[in-house]
């Protein structure tokens, strides 16, 4: 049974408030979402939505250190999971895309907060998670070259872009396409293009071995 709204502590009512722009986030422009449609999603009042916001601003900076949390939380997992850096860099790409296919309104969300023209609290968190997590992925890839695994004349920083970016492209492609989870077919073949193109010459021939032998 659901405790009622009514009830919601302080600290849950804040985090359904980032719940509900989250989702409202998925279906529609998160530009265009009000205090009012949040507070019509919620079943409450704009007055009792300001009882723990301030303003539209102060909720859309809870809401993107919640995606900052969250999804950093979910790569450092991935990374901790994964035996070697070179298979942590595909664990952390199927992370982030699961994460986007589980949270459709995020990408959108991310992709808003880092055009806007202004120097807000929820822009500055946005640049900050995507600077930690390309940070993350240098050392990666890094260690991945002192492993043998990268190709030691890779530019890093290149990489990091191109690792990104690829995400942003399939994101991008499954909004387009109106079918986030099209993003969970088509990165095995966007990663495998990637490692591709950083792999060390020897991991490279292991790779062709493998694809030349398989049934």
């Amino acid at each position: 049974m659901e405790t009622p709204a009514k009830y919601l502590s302080a600290d849950e009512r804040r985090a359904a408030t980032v719940e509900a722009v989250v989702q409202l986030s998925a279906s529609g422009n998160p530009s265009d979402i009000t205090t009012t449609t949040i507070a019509r999603h919620m079943g409450v009042t704009q007055g009792a939505l300001f009882k723990h916001f301030p303003n539209k601003e102060a909720i859309l900076e809870a809401v993107m250190q919640w995606v900052a949390s969250k999804l950093l939380s979910r790569i450092d997992r991935a990374m901790a999971a994964a035996p070697t850096p070179w298979a942590a860099l595909e664990a952390v790409f199927m992370a982030h895309v699961q994460f986007a296919v589980q949270h459709p309104g995020v990408p959108r969300m991310l992709f808003g907060e880092l055009q806007r023209a202004d120097n807000s609290a929820p822009k500055r968190l946005a640049q900050t998670l995507l600077r930690e997590y390309g940070q993350r992925l240098h050392r990666l890839i890094e260690q991945a070259q002192a492993q043998g695994s990268v190709a030691a004349d890779i530019d890093v920083q290149a990489t990091v872009l191109l690792f990104i970016g690829s995400v942003q492209g399939l994101v991008m492609q499954a909004l387009l396409a109106g079918d986030m989870h099209q993003m969970q077919q088509q990165a095995p073949a966007v990663y495998a293009l990637f490692s591709r193109a950083l792999a060390a010459p020897a991991a490279q021939s292991a790779t062709n071995y493998k694809e030349a032998v398989r049934p």
